[in-house]
């Protein structure tokens, strides 16, 4: 969740896997429309609108799953631990279309895959609470044009799921928090100007590895009978990372966020398992 483009930003964390050991069906197809307001970059001072398709997909599979977090590949799996995979991105930014950035090289969508380690810390013997450590390490890359290498994310998280929220029968809500740190290549594609880039309010800017700020999400979601409804809440504090000090860093921390509802259109006559 570190900077998903807006549609994987909608179905991390936002699916309607049940939080209780459950029989489901094997899979759920449906579609929706999602708003949601971002930053063009982190830390940049345009603010994005975006009205997308949603399709909405979950998969209970033995080694493939789509749930609330995220589209995964299992790898292994255990009662404590969990070895997936990560996915995340960036949308593209025209540099016509910002002040900041007037000049430069557009940034083309970028696209995350790596490793993802989940150890439960703690459950309740209902299993409708859980806070989790998520360790995910992604490598960076574009996905327009031949691909390009844009350095490594490390993202750790504590994530606490919580079942029935307040009461509510079928509401969902998870809240994660941690750091982002970041190498050096990373940071360079989105903060560093190049000598033949500065201007007069623009000056060059070398951009070293480290420290990519933090960020707080707040999650909330309920599948009725026939459509499901999510939306989240994302906090970026950008004080103290490597690239604060960046002229393409306008605020050092902001909120984004967006809605999206989905209709079910099907799903499968087998049915699963499910616990978590």
């Amino acid at each position: 969740m570190k900077r998903a483009a807006p549609l994987a930003l909608l179905l991390s964390g936002l699916s309607a896997t049940p939080a209780l050991a459950a029989d489901v069906p094997l899979w759920e197809l449906g579609a929706g429309v999602g708003v949601l307001s971002l930053p063009a970059w982190r830390g940049a001072a345009d603010t994005r609108g975006y009205v997308l398709p949603v399709p909405y997909f979950t998969y209970h599979g033995d080694f493939l799953r789509a749930d609330r977090h995220g589209i995964r590949g299992v790898l292994f799996d255990s009662d404590r631990i969990d070895l997936g995979i990560s996915l995340a991105g960036s949308p593209p930014v025209g540099s016509d279309g910002t002040s900041a950035r007037a000049g430069m090289p557009d940034l083309k969508a970028t696209g995350e895959i790596g490793p993802q380690l989940d150890l439960t810390l703690w459950r309740s013997d209902s299993r409708a609470r859980k806070l989790t450590l998520i360790l995910p390490l992604r490598a960076a890359f574009t996905l327009t044009g031949p691909p390009r290498d844009k350095g490594w994310v490390f993202s750790p998280a504590l994530n606490l799921d919580v079942a029935d929220m307040a009461g509510l029968p079928g509401w969902k809500l998870g809240l994660r928090s941690g750091p982002i740190f970041a190498t050096q290549r990373q940071h360079a594609y989105f903060y560093e100007v190049a000598p033949a880039q500065a201007t007069a309010t623009r000056p060059a800017y070398a951009a070293s590895g480290g420290y990519s700020g933090s960020q707080f999400l707040a999650a909330l979601s309920k599948r009725f009978p026939t459509y499901w409804v999510g939306g989240y809440v994302r906090y970026d504090n950008l004080q103290g990372a490597a690239f604060d000090d960046s002229p393409l860093v306008a605020r050092n921390h902001y909120l984004a966020g967006g809605v999206a509802v989905a209709w079910i259109f099907g799903e499968s006559s087998r049915r699963v398992s499910v616990d978590d």
